[in-house]
């Protein structure tokens, strides 16, 4: 039986054990704003806290794109991506990247996955892609750098050197080369991607779901909601952002992106 909760900025449905979140966004390409971040924070909230889901799906409407990272095009006009409240704050960017918990999360991408949502894919269990999806860090192309956990997970993730590459040089990853290198699990056509990570997550939900939660907390060192091994990271990035975030190419990087021209950095 399929019950399904609409919203406008997020979409959820539960099916079976299953709960599938869709990033609502596709005219923004379904970058992340303050709305979004409440929203997907939430649906994992309510995944974390109800027995009776035992796995998560999350991907993005559309088949352009799963999620363009941050809105930079609000971000210039001054708004924050973060909600007010301090406790929703603490999921860190898209309600997702410093907020594990012990469901596991198969991100079906459906298109590009950039900055933030390359992030979000990362801070994922298991992806499934669509053959003609790509994934990227092109922070450094705008001021900025992957704050969002890609700075350190790209580099857990993929041989050490070929993660460098992309990361400072921004450019996209191709799905089929992802799964090369292991980033990705599946790739196949767009029309049978939900179907392949839907059937993923619910042959793990097959499984006695206290084994599986388990087994992902103990992976991935998950005490407390926390976890512990990324602390250190967490700090550095956070000196490393705020002193970037005052710098004048921060700034001029958005600005130009939403004003359509080649950024001017001036290193400083």
């Amino acid at each position: 039986m399929t019950d399904t909760a609409d919203t406008t900025t997020i979409l959820t449905t539960r099916r079976g054990h299953v709960l599938i979140v869709t990033i609502n966004r596709p005219e923004a390409r379904n970058a992340v704003n303050a709305a979004v971040h409440i929203g997907v924070g939430t649906a994992l909230e309510e995944a974390e806290n109800d027995a009776d889901i035992r796995a998560v799906v999350i991907t993005g409407a559309g088949d352009k794109s799963f999620c363009a990272g941050a809105d930079l095009v609000a971000l210039s006009r001054g708004e924050s991506l973060y909600p007010d409240d301090p406790a929703q704050q603490a999921w860190g960017f898209a309600g997702m990247v410093s907020h594990p918990i012990s469901k596991p999360i198969i991100a079906a991408v459906n298109g590009f996955a950039f900055g933030g949502g390359c992030e979000i894919a990362l801070m994922s269990d298991i992806i499934v892609a669509a053959d003609h999806a790509q994934f990227g860090l092109p922070e450094v192309k705008v001021g900025l750098f992957a704050a969002a956990g890609g700075a350190f997970r790209l580099t857990q993730q993929l041989p050490k050197k070929l993660a460098m590459e992309y990361m400072l040089t921004g450019d996209p990853i191709p799905a089929a080369r992802a799964a090369a290198f292991g980033l990705v699990n599946h790739v196949v056509p767009l029309a049978e991607l939900m179907p392949t990570a839907l059937a993923l997550a619910e042959k793990i939900a097959a499984n006695a779901p206290l084994s599986v939660q388990a087994s992902k907390r103990v992976a991935l060192g998950i005490q407390d909601g926390r976890i512990a091994a990324d602390a250190p990271y967490w700090e550095h990035n956070a000196i490393e952002r705020s002193a970037l975030m005052r710098s004048e190419d921060a700034r001029e990087g958005p600005r130009a992106f939403a004003e359509k021209r080649k950024p001017e950095w001036k290193a400083r």
